[in-house]
């Protein structure tokens, strides 16, 4: 199945080159406020992946007073369970058929491959890796790579080959006020 956008070129040879599927210029209703949009679904994201981990938190605790500090034992699991559980909430929610985490959902937000195919599980896990590899050693002004750059892309979009842009729907509307 070929993911090509809208207009694109169908009739290219087998093995040329392909262009990215979301164009800036000619489909400038994809990129239209996805970074302020991205970074309140970011804010939803964090909830939905912290969240539990603070419930667990409780829950040791607790735990531990009712074993005579015996479940304190636990409290190392925690990190570890915070790293499964983000880069499990991304692979899951970015492996789904919305190709968007509950945040991004919201927002009507999507993440597709620089050739338009939908974002798949491996690639939601690897990418959460490089976000948090990306900011942890470039700090987080390497965020601002977005605004200098036509499709809005982070860094950590660039490493594994993936764009947010906006659904489809909205893409619409946004195209009938055009």
């Amino acid at each position: 199945m070929s993911y090509m956008s809208p207009g694109e070129d169908r009739t290219a040879p087998y093995g040329a080159a392909r262009l990215h599927a979301y164009d800036p210029v000619t489909q400038p209703e994809y990129f239209q406020g996805v970074l302020s949009r991205r970074l309140l679904a970011f804010v939803v994201d964090a909830v939905m992946i912290v969240a539990p981990m603070v419930l667990l938190a409780i829950f040791i605790f607790v735990f531990g007073i009712v074993t005579l500090s015996l479940g304190w034992m636990l409290f190392p699991l925690l990190s570890p369970a915070f790293v499964i559980w983000a880069v499990c909430y991304n692979a899951i929610t970015l492996g789904a058929p919305a190709s968007a985490t509950l945040g991004m959902r919201l927002m009507d937000l999507q993440m597709r491959t620089w050739y338009g195919a939908p974002a798949y599980s491996v690639l939601g896990a690897v990418h959460a890796v490089a976000f948090w590899v990306s900011v942890s050693v470039f700090t987080p002004l390497v965020l601002l790579v977005g605004l200098f750059n036509g499709r809005r892309r982070l860094l950590h979009d660039m490493l594994v080959g993936a764009v947010v842009v906006n659904t489809e729907a909205r893409a619409a509307s946004l195209r009938r006020y055009r």
